[in-house]
């Protein structure tokens, strides 16, 4: 009896820094969900730049600007989550990267798809000039709110 807790307490020991890598710290779950941000407004600016209404900029156009404003924080992001990747021992953690933008990128296409264009654009297409007007610190404070309708793919670490 004694050796099979010694066994268990020794196992638990071992693997305890395992579970406890696989959870994001706040940094990262910040950057997880500014990449998802990022790509949704890519993949709204695409779809909805046709609706753009006359005399604002081009959705498409805004989403380029939103990215060349906020280039540092986005690769910020980017580097965050491939560090973390490699930490929990991805192979390659910057393939994992690409294949977690363009996961994030399909889900909205396909909710796009799922609606017509217009009420697609409708809902969605406010945010690109909502995100143009945003400084680097309101973007931060929106990429560190979590919604339930968005979750993260690994727990926040206590």
């Amino acid at each position: 009896m004694r050796f099979i807790l010694s066994f268990a307490l020794i196992f638990m020991m071992g693997t305890a820094p395992a579970f406890a890598r696989a959870c994001y710290s706040k940094a990262e779950a910040e950057a997880e969900q500014g990449i998802r941000i990022h790509s949704e407004l890519m993949v709204i600016g695409l779809n909805c730049q046709h609706m753009t209404p006359r005399g604002w900029t081009n959705f498409y156009s805004q989403y380029r600007s939103i990215t060349n404003k906020h280039a540092s924080l986005f690769a910020g992001y980017e580097n965050t989550l491939i560090s973390y990747f490699r930490r929990t021992g991805v192979v390659n953690p910057e393939r994992k990267m690409h294949d977690l933008r363009t996961a994030f990128a399909n889900k909205v296409s396909t909710d796009a798809a799922r609606m017509r264009p217009d009420v697609f654009c409708a809902n969605f297409a406010p945010r690109i000039p909502r995100a143009a007007q945003m400084s680097r610190s309101d973007f931060k404070e929106w990429a560190s709110t979590f919604h339930p309708s968005h979750p993260l793919n690994q727990p926040v670490c206590n």
